[in-house]
């Protein structure tokens, strides 16, 4: 593997993570907790599989091109509609993982009350962040491809 197919590999957890999430909500609407927990602590799992990748690329990006990320450049009509999805991309991510945490942490000492009402928020942020993830990825690598550079 190299560098230039991490980017490909973080949007196939992200989607990855959506189904999982996807299929955690409905379980847990079966009442079926066991199969609920078992897709969110695999969401949980890719999600920080994900990061780890996404923070060894960014790094790695920086070291080898001066730059941590590629731009997003052509077609510049575009450019505002993709920084909206980046922007909401990250900051969602950035509010998401503490209350991911907070929310597992919940369940595992068996505060199902609390574990809920913060899963009702914490949920659709989550799948927002993942979805918008795989989208991000499409549009700089796959739609719109763009070059590195300054």
């Amino acid at each position: 593997m190299t560098l230039s197919d991490i980017p490909a590999l973080n949007a196939t957890l992200n989607a990855l993570v959506t189904v999982l999430l996807i299929a955690g909500r409905r379980f847990i609407k079966q009442e079926r907790k066991v199969a609920h927990r078992n897709c969110m602590v695999g969401a949980v799992v890719l999600s920080a599989l994900f990061l780890g990748c996404y923070l060894y690329y960014h790094f790695q990006m920086q070291k080898l091109h001066g730059q941590a990320h590629t731009s997003f450049r052509d077609p510049a009509w575009f450019r505002p509609i993709y920084l909206v999805f980046l922007g909401t991309h990250l900051l969602g991510a950035i509010v998401n993982l503490p209350m991911v945490i907070t929310t597992v942490v919940f369940a595992a000492k068996g505060q199902f009350e609390r574990h809920q009402r913060l899963a009702r928020w914490t949920w659709p942020l989550w799948l927002y962040v993942s979805v918008t993830g795989v989208l991000i990825y499409l549009l700089l690598y796959q739609i719109f491809p763009q070059t590195l550079g300054k």
